[in-house]
């Protein structure tokens, strides 16, 4: 009996659905038909089923969308990863290296100035980063490269490839001058004479350790083709960082007051060089680069859940930093070097052990760093070309050397960093996401609800110029020191001199 009704029942919707006159309509039909007009007038399908890279076409029956379309490969809703897998991921990417020069941006900024800083931007990154992957949707891409170029073509393309070399280029450079900051400190701690020793006497030189262990360690692991043989290594990077913190809360307290900052710059609100403080905070912070990995590695990926995971580790990653910049700066206040971990004694037990998990990072991380701007310049320049074992060695062979060489010219951390988060990572981070919804969005340009977008493209765009142009006068007019062991050198302001 019921199968006979279901079987009259779907008779009668199919009479129906060929006859639009028919007068059967009742109010359940009304509403569902209300809401779903509703729902095809969103500007961006959320649904987790919903591919981000789905191509955009013009096809108009199937004979066309199957000439125009490739064979696509979909991920079942149970395949991927869980949003707190995700959200270690994200974490993992924002908690890097940067956050060693945090304590540094407190000192340029101000007390007071750097805690507001460090919110505001915290919240800013986190919008941002979602209006990525909304950008994404719209456009229907799953990269950033990809994003840039569907918006605004050839140059979009290269203005992308551009802030993202420029930002994994002078990490590899800062990566490769914390080298110089940790290895031999730790190994002349370990061996006091090691100065008299033959051939071995050469880490215990800032310029000699550098060049033996990019040459020798990282330069060979740059050379592979297949990044997860690397990746594997956040783990260590998150244990480091985590000796770091513990490390300066415990040791800070207890430096004698000739190494010390003075007390009156403890709690200022604010110092003149909040546009580089900005820059060192963002280099810290941008992980925009990585989000549509973290986004596509996401079970039932959809806007709502991925904002679960920015939002969680936007907290995780304010917490970390407030911790280390804070305890850092309120010890060594005027004094606090690019580095924080230069400002202790060579001879701390405790920071040394930081000091070796961070360098002993640093050989997977320059490896990361160099297969980045490889992989820029190949997707730039060869497109479509074969892979070529001579191109490959020729590109990882010149990116590390001149990052080396960068290395080797300055021991000052916090140069390196202003640079880099204030022309690449400012642009990453606060101009271009705005500016690909402007040009994405439907509607006026200058509607109420785009007010945010155009604020933060003023904000990035004003701090990625300003904060260059002060870094650049700070190369090329050195005043300071940096104090390179435990404060022994008078404090920094612009570019160092190495002891070691």
């Amino acid at each position: 009996m019921t199968s006979s009704v279901d079987a009259d029942i779907e008779k009668r919707l199919l009479l129906d659905d060929d006859d639009p006159s028919t007068p059967h309509h009742t109010a359940n039909d009304q509403r569902w038909e209300y809401a779903t007009n509703q729902y095809t007038q969103l500007e961006v399908d959320d649904s987790e089923t919903t591919p981000l890279s789905r191509p955009i076409g013009t096809a108009t029956d199937e004979t066309d969308i199957e000439a125009t379309e490739e064979p696509k490969s979909y991920r079942l809703p149970t395949e991927g990863g869980s949003i707190f897998a995700s959200f270690l991921n994200m974490a993992n990417s924002i908690i890097g290296a940067g956050i060693i020069g945090l304590p540094f941006s407190f000192k340029e900024a101000g007390f007071w100035m750097g805690i507001l800083l460090l919110l505001l931007l915290t919240v800013v990154v986190d919008w941002t980063v979602r209006l990525l992957m909304y950008n994404g949707k719209l456009a229907g891409r799953a990269t950033y490269q990809d994003l840039l170029a569907f918006s605004f073509g050839r140059g979009g393309l290269i203005a992308i490839s551009i802030f993202q070399f420029a930002f994994a280029f002078g990490g590899m450079c800062a990566y490769c001058v914390i080298l110089g900051d940790t290895i031999p400190h730790v190994i002349k701690s370990l061996v006091p004479s090691i100065d008299q020793l033959p051939i071995v006497w050469i880490f215990a030189n800032r310029r000699l350790c550098i060049t033996f262990f990019t040459v020798f360690v990282s330069y060979p692991l740059s050379l592979y083709r297949d990044i997860s043989k690397l990746a594997k290594t956040s783990g260590l990077a998150l244990i480091a960082i985590g000796v770091i913190i513990v490390s300066v809360v415990i040791e800070g307290p207890k430096m004698p007051a000739e190494i010390r900052g003075s007390p009156d710059q403890r709690f200022t609100f604010a110092n003149d060089e909040i546009f580089q403080a900005i820059a060192v905070i963002s280099f810290a912070f941008v992980c925009h680069h990585n989000s549509f990995l973290i986004f596509g590695s996401l079970k039932q990926p959809s806007l709502n859940r991925f904002a679960m995971v920015t939002h969680w580790s936007m907290v995780i990653a304010f917490v970390t930093c407030f911790i280390l910049a804070v305890s850092g700066y309120v010890v060594f206040t005027d004094k606090t070097a690019g580095n924080i971990l230069n400002n202790f004694p060579a001879d701390n037990v405790l920071i040394n052990i930081a000091r070796l998990a961070f360098g002993l990072n640093m050989f997977t991380t320059i490896p990361l760093e160099a297969f980045v701007c490889r992989e820029v310049l190949e997707t730039f320049f060869w497109p479509n070309a074969e892979f070529q074992w001579s191109r490959h060695i020729a590109l990882t062979t010149i990116l590390v050397l001149i990052s080396l060489t960068v290395s080797l010219l300055t021991c000052n951390l916090g140069i390196v960093l202003e640079l880099t988060g204030g022309f690449s990572a400012t642009a990453l981070a606060y101009v271009l996401p705005p500016l690909c919804y402007l040009k994405l969005a439907t509607g006026s340009l200058f509607q109420r609800s785009k007010i945010p977008h155009w604020a933060c493209l003023v904000f990035g765009l004003s701090i990625m110029v300003i904060s260059t142009f002060y870094s650049l006068q700070k190369v090329f007019t050195p005043q300071y020191d940096l104090p390179l062991d435990g404060g022994n050198s008078s404090s920094s302001g612009g570019a160092a001199t190495c002891d070691l």
